[in-house]
């Protein structure tokens, strides 16, 4: 069972240099969100605290990057965030979670149960058989 602490969530989110000012428009983005609390932390990051329930860090750059944010590509910075990712999104899964739906699949299932199951060989029973 997962305690409080395991769900509450520290993360810093790391930016490029470039456009400068990126920072202080994320956290004016991300402050308005509710329990979520972010604070600037260095130069270039932010640091966000949130309940993975509520939240996922992926969820949240990937919503910095639609909103035209670009954020640090360096090989060790990209090892921590997919980390995080899939730590969080299989916390998620044990909290049961689930992933939101892409797909509605309820006009498949109508077209399959109204479509004839069986044998579909319209060859004869007679030339199935050996004689």
């Amino acid at each position: 069972m997962t305690s409080p602490c395991d769900i509450l969530k520290r993360r810093e989110i790391v930016f490029h240099p470039l456009p400068p000012g990126q920072v202080e428009r994320a956290l004016a983005l991300l402050s308005g969100l509710p329990g979520l609390t972010a604070s600037q932390s260095g130069p270039l990051t932010l640091q966000v605290a949130y309940c993975v329930a509520d939240y996922s860090l992926q969820d949240l750059e990937a919503a910095l990057t639609a909103q035209g944010f670009h954020l640090e590509g360096s090989l060790l910075i990209r090892i921590r965030r997919t980390l995080a990712y899939y730590s969080e999104r299989v916390q998620r899964e044990n909290m049961g979670k689930p992933e939101p739906r892409t797909k509605n699949y309820q006009a498949h299932m109508e077209a399959w149960t109204k479509r004839p199951h069986g044998d579909h060989d319209e060859t004869p029973a007679e030339w199935r058989q050996y004689k």
